[in-house]
């Protein structure tokens, strides 16, 4: 007898539903049945012929299924768990059949086994959607999986996983099987489509993220070799259920329902458009309310962990664990969200969750058996808003926290200086999604969060905050580690103030700390902040004992340490600049200790060593004044001692002179080329004797014939501030000090350098209104004074400026304000190459940290002394004949 309910879904089917109507027709027996009122039997889908290629009869049978599920589920006859479950066995049977197939094809005389597929999300609760996608886990045991000769287990494993998918989702004319996402496995972006069952059983006991707990509540082999699966859920059934909660679990767990409200902004206002799975009070809210409840409870409560979202539902609400009222009203919802998501998707067999606006929404409307899309709306509204209310109830307050509210949170970053909201939203959902190493553990994104307000506080007085959590970010990706430092940084509030002041106003710090994240451990323990130790103390610390490559890589890793700590101390305002700068300079000398050291025994292992003679490394410059910056290069001259005739007594002997041009250059490989430890140094030895044209190395001899011969004024001066850190050093200061006494050309100091000055200002203008190096009376104009003081009266020399300042002021040549003019300049100086690099006006909460820095009040004082200290440093120069072009 004709079911009159039948004969509606048909008509409406017909009329709404362009899928269903291709069916229709392609399908003239299964249509004729349906026509006449009858809904066939599901098993009246499944097709016997055994030499029809099984993709095409998968397909086949997936499209008469279609079919008889829609007709099934419009007319009422097919309740949503027949439909649902209807839909899942055929998923689980096509997966199954595409397995064997792929198996068999490949060895068809083994027994298809080893091979197994693991259902998650809906088909692993039997709820799969009318046109949902699968979301399985392929594993492999390598001892069982029949493999090809000399084939690894892995490698065929793999080709299996290629071929199943290729057979269940290629589309031709008679459509596609399912579509199949392997993405749920762990680490997708690293490792292959199949997995050896041990290494997924070792991932999902040690590293797996909250969001896979929550997964696997709905987790059973669904096909393949389901002992096997079997056996793999039962190993990792503790990780899923625990008995008691862990440090930090529920906030893992409200972590899970907070990712998935936010993770779509789109479609959560009610109305047309709405999404029906992701929006607020939609169907992902209705799952995780009861996920969320069977992760706090089920480790205790077996009775708890039903798979299906309805039956988990019943079992809470049984036991007490929620309202009962509130558990029938998610169920009701639930059922009527997955209807009508099923009746959006039976339209054109699309795999949307979204409901449609203008006249499609009538037509979803009217294939439900309701007049128009606004009757639609009223019918789901009162659900979808019981749902959200219920959901709401889960979450707690968050005070002082950041919101997890995309809307929310994009105004607190507002609030805290951000300008590109949706840049730093995107960052702070990606670190809370646990996307980096470090952040992958409960307890490392529970300490995140606790640290989070603040560091965004300091990430926002940044003068570019953008570019200040861009670089947070790119520490967080290369730590292999965060609980501790995250915790360290909760427990001490002024360390983590310090991380964002040196990621918001130091820049080559914060690109420091991104390149290498070890740089925080001197942070952490607050040894950073100490200064650092004496030549000699610093010079044992880099020393190693293996070979040359690893001493390279060792300076290199104790320098970068060395130059992040001092530069620390100045954001953190630790330390006077001065003294930083001098601890800078320390650092570059023991470093050219250490590496000229090895540098010449490795040297010498194939070259012998020159009788009687020894390697001179001579710094000028600030070097050779021991007053460096964080960013300044080394000045060097290469000298040797001896007979420049010799020659050396090694295996492969070298005369002394191209012995020691070639050891200069490898030093100066050594101190400048990059390795896989980081850079080290610039490396300038343009001031050698005849510049650039000139051999890189000469003897002593020649080095003092050429100063006392023909060498220039500028050479002179250059050489009032040399200072051997490497070899004969009494030998080579005897030298210079009989140059600097008197022994060299008569030259017109004056003239020299007021002509050298002039073409300096022409060809290097000052880079920006702070720039304390190259502004007039700045720290070059200081340097010409005061050389062609000492030059011209023969008194005061001292590779230190400081000193020879003291010196000049103490002879009367020099006024007394010098020396503080020095040390504001030399400050300056050392702090804005760390915080304003560019010399240009720097944003008010760095132009405090200058300030302080240099020891002035506030930015005003700041710059009325650097104003000041230029205007007696010209005077000086003019004093002495100089001229500043005024």
């Amino acid at each position: 007898m004709a079911d009159a309910r039948i004969l509606s879904a048909v008509a409406r089917a017909r009329a709404h539903a362009p899928f269903l109507q291709m069916i229709l027709a392609r399908e003239p027996e299964l249509a004729g049945m349906l026509d006449s009122g009858i809904l066939p039997s599901l098993d009246a889908v499944a097709i016997d012929d055994p030499a029809m290629p099984v993709a095409r009869r998968l397909r086949l049978e997936r499209r008469r299924l279609a079919l008889l599920v829609a007709i099934g589920d419009l007319s009422g006859v097919l309740d949503l768990t027949a439909v649902t479950g209807a839909l899942s066995a055929f998923a689980d049977r096509a997966l199954d059949s595409a397995i064997r197939a792929a198996m068999l094809e490949r060895t068809p005389d083994a027994e298809p086994r080893g091979f197994v597929a693991i259902a998650l999300g809906k088909q692993g609760s039997h709820e799969l959607n009318y046109s949902s996608d699968i979301d399985p886990i392929l594993l492999f045991d390598p001892a069982t999986l029949p493999c090809r000769g000399k084939e690894e287990p892995q490698q065929a494993a793999v080709r299996i996983a290629k071929r199943v998918v290729e057979l269940l989702q290629a589309r031709d004319g008679d459509g596609y099987v399912v579509r199949v996402d392997l993405r749920l496995r762990p680490s997708p972006e690293a490792t292959p489509a199949a997995l050896p069952v041990e290494a997924a059983i070792g991932y999902y006991e040690s590293q797996a993220l909250p969001w896979e707990r929550a997964a696997f509540i709905r987790a059973r082999a669904a096909a393949g070799d389901v002992a096997l699966g079997e056996r793999f859920l039962e190993t990792i059934r503790p990780f899923v259920w625990r008995r008691a909660l862990d440090f930090g679990a529920i906030g893992e767990i409200r972590g899970i329902s907070r990712r998935i409200r936010d993770h779509h902004a789109q479609g959560q206002a009610f109305g047309p458009g709405f999404d029906l799975k992701r929006g607020r009070g939609g169907i992902r809210e209705v799952e995780f309310f009861a996920q969320i409840h069977q992760l706090i409870h089920g480790g205790r409560e077996p009775v708890l962990r039903a798979p299906a979202t309805r039956d988990a539902l019943a079992a809470l609400a049984a036991g007490g664990w929620v309202a009962p009222q509130e558990a029938q009203a998610l169920s009701d919802s639930y059922a009527l969200l997955r209807t009508i998501e099923h009746r959006v998707q039976m339209i054109d067999d699309r795999q949307t969750h979204h409901l449609p606006t203008g006249d499609a929404l009538d037509h979803v409307a009217r294939l439900h058996g309701l007049g128009q899309g606004a009757d639609l709306l009223d019918l789901l509204r009162p659900h979808v808003a019981s749902t959200a209310r219920i959901y709401d109830a889960i979450e707690p307050d968050e005070g002082d926290a950041l919101s997890h509210d995309r809307t929310r949170l994009a105004e607190q970053l507002a609030a805290a200086g951000f300008a590109d909201t949706a840049g730093a939203v995107q960052r702070v959902e990606q670190w809370r999604a646990g996307s980096y190493a470090a952040l992958r553990s409960p307890a490392a994104l529970a300490a995140l969060e606790a640290v989070l307000p603040g560091l965004i506080d300091a990430l926002g007085t940044a003068p570019d905050p953008h570019a200040a959590i861009l670089r947070l970010d790119a520490m967080l990706s290369r730590l292999p580690s965060a609980i501790n430092f995250l915790r360290l940084l909760e427990a001490r509030p002024a360390l983590a103030r310090l991380l964002g002041a040196i990621l918001s106003h130091a820049a080559p710090l914060a690109d420091a700390l991104g390149q290498r994240a070890a740089l925080l451990d001197g942070l952490i323990d607050a040894t950073a902040l100490d200064a650092v130790g004496s030549v000699d103390e610093l010079a044992a610390e880099m020393a190693d004992t293996r070979d040359y490559q690893a001493q390279l890589d060792h300076v290199r890793k104790i320098v970068g340490e060395k130059r992040f700590a001092l530069g620390a101390q100045i954001v953190a305002g630790a330390a006077d600049p001065l003294d930083v700068s001098a601890g800078y300079a320390r650092v570059a000398e023991a470093a050219i200790q250490v590496l000229a050291d090895a540098t010449v025994r490795d040297f010498a292992a194939k070259h012998g060593r020159v009788p009687d003679s020894e390697l001179i490394v001579l710094a000028l410059g600030r070097m050779g004044g021991a007053a460096l910056t964080h960013a300044s290069d080394l000045d060097l001259i290469y000298l040797f001692t001896g007979d420049f005739a010799a020659e050396s007594d090694g295996g492969k002997p070298l005369g002394a002179v191209l012995y020691y041009n070639r050891l200069a250059q490898r030093l100066t490989a050594a101190l400048s080329v990059a390795t896989a430890a980081g850079p080290l140094y610039e490396v300038d030895t343009r001031l050698r004797p005849s510049g650039t044209q000139g051999p890189l190395s000469v003897s002593l001899d020649g080095f003092e014939r050429y100063q006392r011969e023909s060498a220039w004024t500028w050479e002179h001066m250059a050489l009032t501030r040399a200072r051997v850190v490497f070899g004969a050093r009494a030998a080579t200061v005897a030298v210079i000090d009989a140059v600097l006494a008197g022994g060299r050309p008569a030259r017109d100091i004056v003239a020299d350098a007021i002509k050298m000055r002039a073409e300096m200002a022409a060809h290097k203008p000052p880079a920006g209104p702070l720039d304390a190096k190259m502004s007039p009376g700045g720290l070059v104009d200081l340097e010409f004074a005061v050389h062609v003081a000492q030059l011209v009266h023969r008194t005061g020399f001292d590779p230190n400026l400081g000193r020879a300042i003291d010196a000049l002021i103490a002879a009367g040549l020099a006024p007394p304000t010098l020396r503080a003019a020095h040390d504001l300049l030399t400050r300056l100086i050392v702090t804005l190459r760390l915080v304003a690099p560019d010399a240009q006006i720097p944003e008010p909460t760095t132009q405090a940290l200058i300030a302080r820095a240099v020891g002035l009040l506030d930015w005003p004082e700041t710059l009325a002394a650097f104003t000041r200290t230029r205007q007696e440093v010209m005077q000086f120069w003019r004093d002495i004949g100089g001229d500043n072009g005024d």
